[in-house]
């Protein structure tokens, strides 16, 4: 793309913006690539195995049941659809019953697993398990149909090395399960940070070639050209609280980083309607106009929450018309106040694990609870905010097959509606492998991603994680935004703070410094050769640019990035 600008009739900068995805093509030499691949459509056929199956034996099935053997009391064998090889299991008495193969494992490695599923009647989840010699990992779940394939994408972690078993898991014994075309791929550690290094430079950065010109279309050899990033493309925030608007330290820490936040409690319905028909949004308006002033941007947080134990006290006692008559009020009230003025909307918070209004108003309160946020609020995304669906691979409730099919009974009854995946993201020990899959799960919507509520449970190794999941986030190429979860409180943070109460940075808040440092371009200066071309590799944001020549005076463009969360060549609108 090529975009003249003018000053004056006397300089012409061209900017020439090449695709990232032509100047970083493929990973290191030595290092074996990662396939972001995910499928979310249920297929007649499934796909090849990912990585050619890596180091499982016989993935396909196409040399009989070699490699695989029964596990538990289940019978297997091989069956063949329209050409198409697969293993059965089916004479289960137990939900573990199924097929299994043994593999030896690498300590301190990531490993990729994917497979193919598929169950004989209605539709189950299916989990994949590696049996170890320190416990069970949990390598992902899927919610399989009958009469198509499902993928079933995950990960994990190896703590040790030695002998595993691979077997899959279904609660409903009744049904048969089917599998095919099974992976699982190792990658060290240095293999795993070299993908998150290549997608990088793929995905957040661009290079941009500017040539200058005279009047007459000659062009300037030895003009000096300096780019200076005033913005950061990519959203980086952390949340804050009223705290914030009376005390400056506070203040001069969080606008000198961030570009994005999210009130922890002061837009929450139990905070703007203590009692019935008595709202107060001081603290709402308060904090938003404190982020206009900083030119922050605003998600608006939440408008429903679907935990019991976090409701308006009022609401328990409503009969279901009242209750029904209060949250049309109360999602009207707020996001009437405030449309416009934020970015996205967390319209229900928590929907996969409780279901507060459901048990009172119906299985498609959450549908029509969106349907009236899309007719008062069109403007931006409606996210569903959920935990666990990358964090924990344990957690049946919220994987990311089952997060979609919230989301697709969603959109049933909301089709127009701009939709967004709001990933919680409350860690523990994080499992990166798991994580990536997920994100690649998810992913495969083309919605947008972002993490909602980034923090890492209190210990040793808090910063360190911390660390880990800023940068597998940050690389993925289907994330559009991060908000940590750390609004300070004198009394302490929920989990994880950045600062001390003097606000001077600890370990976790000189991980964040050190990594905003790391995605921003530094200033950059040079002279244009006998061409009058000057080329630089940019991270996406906002820049200004200067450029000088002997012949001319100086010209200052400010150059912004309209697409800086799109996965596409960055391009500049510019204003003169």
């Amino acid at each position: 793309m090529e975009i003249s600008l003018q000053k004056n009739n006397l300089i012409t900068m061209l900017l020439i913006l090449v695709c990232p995805d032509l100047l970083f093509s493929g990973f290191e030499a030595n290092a074996l690539p990662y396939d972001y691949t995910a499928s979310i459509e249920c297929l007649e056929t499934p796909l090849k195995p990912l990585h050619g199956g890596g180091i499982i034996l016989n993935p396909e099935l196409n040399m009989g049941l070699k490699g695989w053997q029964a596990f538990g009391d289940a019978k297997i064998e091989q069956r063949e659809l329209a050409g198409n090889k697969f293993v059965a299991v089916h004479a289960r008495n137990h939900p573990t019953d199924s097929i299994s193969q043994k593999l030896y494992l690498q300590q301190e490695t990531l490993y990729s697993f994917s497979a193919w599923i598929q169950v004989s009647e209605g539709n189950e989840a299916v989990a994949a398990v590696f049996k170890t010699g320190t416990g069970f990992k949990h390598g992902g779940a899927v919610v399989a149909e009958s009469k198509c394939w499902s993928m079933l994408k995950g990960g994990f972690t190896s703590d040790a090395t030695g002998p595993a078993e691979l077997y899959f898991e279904s609660k409903n014994t009744s049904i048969e399960i089917w599998v095919d075309s099974i992976s699982l791929q190792p990658f060290t550690t240095e293999e795993w940070a070299s993908h998150q290094d290549q997608s990088i430079k793929k995905v957040r950065k661009a290079k941009v070639r500017i040539q200058a010109i005279d009047k007459q279309g000659n062009p300037l050899s030895n003009a000096t050209i300096t780019i200076q990033q005033n913005k950061p493309g990519f959203p980086i925030g952390c949340a804050i609280n009223k705290n914030i608007l009376k005390n400056t330290p506070y203040q001069k820490w969080f606008t000198s980083r961030f570009t994005v936040t999210t009130f922890e409690d002061e837009m929450k319905w139990y905070s703007t309607e203590v009692s019935p028909g008595h709202e107060d949004y001081t603290s709402a308006d308060a904090l938003l106009s404190f982020a206009k002033q900083h030119n922050i941007a605003v998600r608006g947080h939440n408008v429903l929450w679907d935990d019991p134990k976090c409701q308006p006290g009022w609401l328990y006692s409503l009969s279901p018309a009242e209750l029904s008559s209060a949250v049309h009020k109360r999602i009207v009230s707020v996001m009437s106040r405030y449309r416009g003025q934020l970015m996205a909307w967390d319209v229900v918070n928590e929907n996969l694990h409780f279901s507060f209004f459901e048990s009172k108003l119906g299985d498609q309160a959450t549908p029509n609870f969106y349907r009236l946020a899309h007719a008062v609020d069109w403007s931006v995304p409606l996210f569903l905010n959920e935990y666990n669906t990358i964090e924990d691979s344990r957690d049946w409730a919220a994987t990311p097959a089952k997060y979609l099919q919230k989301l697709r009974q969603i959109q049933g009854l909301t089709r127009n509606a701009k939709m967004g995946i709001g990933l919680e993201s409350h860690f523990g020990t994080p499992n990166l492998a798991y994580m990536r899959a997920s994100l690649d799960t998810l992913g495969a919507t083309g919605l947008p991603i972002w993490l909602t509520e980034l923090d890492v449970l209190s210990g040793p190794n808090q910063a360190k994680y911390l660390e880990q999941i800023l940068m597998e986030a940050y690389s993925h190429p289907k994330v559009d935004g991060i908000v940590i979860w750390a609004a300070w409180k004198p009394q302490g943070c929920y989990r994880i703070c950045l600062t001390d109460n003097n606000f001077n940075n600890l370990a976790t808040g000189n991980v964040v410094d050190n990594l905003l440092r790391q995605w921003q371009s530094r200033a950059v200066s040079g002279l244009t050769d006998t061409r009058g071309f000057f080329e630089a590799t940019l991270f996406h944001g906002d820049y200004e640019i200067n450029i000088t020549h002997p012949s001319s005076s100086a010209h200052s463009f400010v150059v912004v990035s309209t697409n800086a969360s799109l996965q596409s060549p960055l391009t500049f609108q510019v204003s003169v």
